[in-house]
């Protein structure tokens, strides 16, 4: 059988691209019981959300406060956030970020990345550098920490340098994603399915849906 192909849209610094990530997982889990007969192929599509942000990012607080209004207002949504990472069982410390990066250089080694290790090593280096970003506030726009997170993964990080730039350029995939393009986002079999962290239910009843799409299409005659 055809692979069920599904892409996610996502950036590094949207805590609910994380959020929809492990929902995703859930709910390929639970196909997977129900399915076990369809396989699945994951693609990862990176949006940079603010390319013009300096190489060296801006200090976090003050990025939102200049967005939401007020320390206050900053407070009340990183609640609402660790109160949707807590539902999703995701581990997440918004409170150690201190940096606002530029997500130019980790979209540029993750896409490289893609190339040269398996499906298990991408995954693998996908969530460390999830990790470093929401769980240790670490600032991603670090290319030492970049390839230090890559070769935790098996990589060789020297294959990867090409992938790093200290002028701040914008990202572009070899994909063309829409610069205003919703993340995260989710494609099935090239549908647009679905748009934001959605229960781990409702992205199921996509998957299901896109697999009924896939019979009915393969019995109308040609």
């Amino acid at each position: 059988m055809k692979p069920l192909l599904v892409e996610m849209t996502f950036d590094f610094i949207c805590p609910w691209c994380l959020i929809g990530k492990r929902n995703l997982e859930r709910a390929l889990g639970t196909l997977a019981k129900s399915r076990p007969d369809v396989p699945v192929e994951l693609r990862w599509r990176g949006v940079q959300l603010l390319p013009d942000l300096p190489a060296q990012g801006v200090p976090f607080m003050e990025f939102y406060v200049q967005r939401l209004g007020s320390e206050a207002a900053v407070r009340a949504r990183q609640e609402q956030v660790q109160e949707a990472a807590y539902h999703a069982d995701v581990d997440m410390d918004l409170r150690r970020i201190t940096t606002m990066p530029n997500t130019a250089n980790a979209h540029r080694l993750l896409e490289l990345a893609m190339g040269q290790g398996s499906a298990r090593q991408v995954d693998a280096l996908l969530e460390r550098l999830f990790a470093s970003y929401f769980e240790a506030g670490e600032d991603l726009s670090q290319g030492e920490l970049l390839l230090r997170l890559a070769s935790q993964c098996g990589y060789d990080p020297r294959r990867l340098e090409s992938a790093l730039y200290d002028d701040g350029r914008p990202y572009v995939g070899r994909e063309a994603v829409p610069a205003n393009q919703a993340v995260p986002s989710f494609l099935i079999d090239q549908r647009p399915s679905l748009a934001g962290a959605q229960p781990p239910w409702l992205m199921l009843a996509q998957l299901q849906r896109a697999l009924e799409l896939r019979q009915t299409t393969e019995a109308c005659p040609a």
